[in-house]
């Protein structure tokens, strides 16, 4: 049954149930087939949003902008040097106003607190784009694609590897548990997601019979799981003198052969993007001359295989983030 999310932010999975999750991903599919065989789809003639962007990104401003355009929508964006908000202007103050001049707002920078208070005063839908706590459009995504390869959610074994205490770690155990899929968090202790989130996801995975695991286990932890997903060992925004620390720390969780062939038989590999999996990159070739890495989260032969769905994934960060804007503004 359609649900109605007119005129809800879209600011942290935990704010939506599980049935309004589903039907956001079943809304994407939808939208999905409406792009891929070019039957136009242009809903929200007349509208326009912007797009605040603290933090850079290649997936979610080409996500938002072309998903904006494909429904009809103006679409400005703003990067961090194009806007007074937090500088010359409150963030309410910045809020009031684009709230008079824009039908939905994204967010994509730093605390949580920033996006909850747009949303608070702006009078208009707000999406985060990624917050430090929070990536809830990227879990839409990954959802998306994990559903596509197993045809299920429900009951699936899903594993984050390394930093689970990062924003997408964080998103991925709420994402789930709401689905009812058993989440373990393979990494240092000193890693590991806010006890306080785990206790509240273990109590929404256990209402929808799926687990919440945390392990520094490798082997017993990866163990039959049906997804490898991973991300990079040092977050945007976190300065390069942790990085001696983080390889010491993580270069146990790399992603690689020995992890996928203990996984599950037709395991999927997931990453959300940029990885460093090469020496193609200048971060990479950096970390190259001062560690002798060329590999790190995850290696070249995983990343390049034919259970990695990662541009997968990345495509569908544009089906579900038009989904979540058709939703919320229809």
């Amino acid at each position: 049954m359609p649900k109605n999310l007119s005129g809800r932010n879209f600011l942290k999975l935990l704010d939506f149930t599980t049935e309004e999750i589903r039907y956001l991903l079943d809304l994407s599919k939808e939208l999905k087939h409406l792009k891929l065989t070019n039957t136009p789809h242009r809903y929200l003639e007349g509208k326009n949003i912007v797009l605040l962007f603290e933090k850079t990104s290649t997936r979610t401003r080409c996500s938002f902008e072309v998903a904006g355009r494909d429904l009809g929508m103006g679409v400005t964006y703003l990067d961090p040097g194009s806007s007074q908000m937090g500088k010359k202007e409150s963030i309410e103050d910045t809020a009031r106003v684009l709230g008079r001049m824009y039908d939905g707002i994204e967010y994509r920078g730093y605390a949580q607190s920033i996006v909850e208070e747009l949303a608070e005063y702006a009078g208009v839908p707000v999406w985060n784009g990624l917050t430090t706590e929070f990536h809830p459009t990227q879990m839409l995504a990954d959802l998306l694609t994990i559903e596509e390869n197993f045809g299920t959610l429900k009951g699936l074994n899903f594993v984050f590897m390394g930093d689970a205490g990062n924003n997408v770690g964080n998103s991925l155990m709420v994402a789930c548990a709401k689905m009812g899929i058993n989440f373990t968090a393979c990494g240092p202790k000193k890693q590991m997601p806010d006890a306080e989130l785990v206790e509240t996801c273990k109590k929404i995975a256990a209402e929808n019979g799926s687990t919440i695991t945390l392990t520094e286990d490798v082997k017993e932890g990866t163990k039959g799981a049906h997804v490898i997903y991973t991300d990079i060992w040092v977050s945007m925004g976190e300065p390069d003198s942790v990085w001696a620390e983080r390889i010491e720390l993580l270069s146990p969780y790399q992603v690689n052969n020995a992890v996928m062939e203990n996984a599950a038989e037709g395991a999927i590999f997931m990453h959300c993007l940029p990885s460093f999996h090469d020496l193609k990159t200048t971060i990479g070739k950096d970390i190259y001359d001062k560690f002798g890495l060329k590999e790190m989260e995850v290696t070249d032969e995983v990343f390049e295989s034919r259970a990695s769905k990662v541009f997968d994934e990345a495509e569908n960060r544009m089906h579900t983030i038009k989904a979540v804007m058709y939703a919320t503004l229809k």
